[in-house]
């Protein structure tokens, strides 16, 4: 019996292990599928047309040609377009971030008869499809006389922005104790110093999250840029990238570098503020 007893936990350790390596292979397969288009568009990028369409299209480069970055960044005004987008993606992830963090302190921390009703009309425009806010947009822009300038980028993407990112900030400002603010208070602190010094630094979790959330949506966004700004001098990547699409001939190799270039600042923020995203989704799940 003691024999037969002590090869059970061997038997279960054994099983443990079997798993855990077939895990492990199942989680380096999914990494690699989610990476390997990444890598595709590198040497994609590196090619010439008659690379490309030889059917060679998948394997590494015959030749590296750099010089189709070179082309992009110049010829292709890549980094005319690379200016502008971050431009107006820094101004809405700022304004975005200032807007919604104060607007979800007001209502999850203050007590006033409205608050509720507040955050509900909120809430309500995350139920507005961006499609059917695009004629009337237009009509406003136009008579205020913004498009063809950031401005006419910026004000929606922060209007779209705003609902989710007050959601988010409000739900972890609901988690943070009173006893923050009332010991702050007695120190001798106002509203704004207890908000700018004590409160805001504990939902830097969810502020990381709002502002990968919103730099997405307003890196990679195409329906406003394409109806708001005819002129070249204010267009974003995503228009830039379509204009590279030549009607008779296109270079795809310099357009796969464009590609390339307006992934690489998507990339780098999630590496600076993953950890962040990864503390907010933690204590998302300890709250709930």
């Amino acid at each position: 019996m003691p024999a037969a007893i002590s090869e059970r936990p061997g038997r279960y350790g054994s099983k443990g292990t079997v798993g855990s390596i077939l895990l492990q292979m199942f989680l380096i397969l999914f990494a690699f599928v989610q990476i390997y288009p990444l890598v595709w568009l590198a040497f994609f990028s590196l090619k010439d047309n008659s690379e490309i369409f030889s059917g060679e299209v998948l394997g590494l480069p015959r030749k590296f040609l750099w010089s189709n970055y070179v082309k992009a960044l110049s010829e292709g005004n890549v980094l005319t377009y690379f200016g502008n987008s971050v431009l107006v993606t820094a101004a809405t992830i700022v304004l975005v971030l200032i807007l919604s963090a104060m607007s979800a302190y007001a209502i999850a921390r203050m007590k006033w008869k409205l608050s509720n009703a507040t955050m509900t009309l909120i809430l309500l425009g995350m139920m507005v499809p961006i499609h059917s806010a695009l004629l009337p947009l237009f009509m406003v822009l136009r008579n205020l006389n913004l498009l063809n300038t950031y401005w006419a980028l910026i004000i929606p993407y922060v209007a779209f922005g705003l609902p989710i990112a007050v959601y988010i900030t409000a739900s972890f400002f609901k988690s943070v104790p009173r006893e923050m603010e009332e010991s702050a208070v007695m120190d001798g602190c106002g509203v704004y110093r207890a908000f700018f010094l004590i409160i805001l630094p504990l939902v830097r979790p969810a502020l990381a999250t709002v502002a990968i959330f919103t730099f997405i949506s307003a890196w990679n966004e195409l329906m406003f840029a394409v109806t708001f700004i005819n002129d070249t001098e204010y267009q974003t990547l995503t228009v830039g990238m379509m204009s590279m699409v030549g009607t008779y001939i296109t270079h795809w190799g310099v357009v796969g570098a464009g590609l390339m270039i307006a992934t690489i600042p998507t990339i780098l923020i999630y590496l600076l503020l993953n950890k962040q995203v990864q503390e907010s989704m933690i204590a998302g799940a300890v709250k709930g």
